[in-house]
């Protein structure tokens, strides 16, 4: 193992030798490496230290920071699903399967209110336009008639439609928490939940709305009847 001197001994000649080749170099001691390594070292690892802090503070916070029912963020989370999320849920309401429980397996606890917010308007303005249409199709044999849009058909259904769709879904949420508190073997599901199962269920009604009308007077496809009785044979 060499000593301080052998080592100090060596650096001379090396300086020596760097010296007579280049007499402007410059040289540094073994010491001065090490320190000056020393010193660029800790800074970086200092600053990594403090990354890493910082991330993990800032996770912390951002699952601390629930937003608050009053702001739009509480809200977003129930309108962000997709197109096939969406689709697959009305699929699932048109065509339920035995023994698959739509909750658990298109819900997946996670209820939105797109779906059911956009299907109770769809209907209310599909109702309120067949509505229109069937008014008019009933008075079109009368020459006094004149025909005149009913808008406020479009706020009747829509409030009809919206009401039920939240109205109905509290009652049995109510009824299903009484229920839970008097047995305990009573499944319970959140509102939410019970409000996108109605909403999604709501679905169906709109290609019955828009079916051909015939209102009061037989259908043009249907042969008229007559009352007078068979003649003879």
């Amino acid at each position: 193992m060499a000593t301080s001197d052998e080592l100090k001994f060596h650096e001379f000649d090396e300086a020596a030798d760097l010296l007579a080749v280049n007499p402007d170099a410059t040289t540094t001691s073994i010491s001065e490496r090490q320190s000056h390594m020393a010193v660029n070292m800790s800074p970086g690892y200092e600053e990594g230290e403090l990354g890493e802090e910082t991330d993990n503070t800032e996770l912390l916070s951002d699952q601390k920071q629930q937003p608050s029912f009053w702001t739009f963020e509480y809200y977003q989370t129930f309108f962000d699903v997709d197109t096939y999320q969406v689709l697959d849920r009305i699929k699932g309401s048109l065509l339920p399967l035995p023994g698959k429980n739509f909750v658990r397996h298109h819900l997946r606890n996670s209820p939105d209110l797109y779906g059911p917010f956009w299907i109770c308007a769809t209907l209310a303005f599909t109702l309120a336009v067949s509505s229109n249409v069937s008014h008019a199709l009933e008075k079109r044999g009368d020459p006094t008639f004149h025909y005149s849009p009913q808008f406020h058909k479009v706020t009747v259904a829509g409030a009809v439609i919206y009401g039920y769709a939240w109205l109905a879904p509290l009652a049995l949420w109510g009824y299903l928490q009484w229920r839970k508190g008097r047995s305990s073997h009573v499944g319970s599901y959140s509102f939410l939940e019970t409000v996108c199962v109605y909403g999604y269920s709501l679905f169906v009604y709109i290609p019955t709305s828009v079916s051909p009308p015939c209102p009061g007077k037989p259908c043009p496809s249907a042969p008229p009847r007559s009352s007078e009785p068979p003649p003879p044979r």
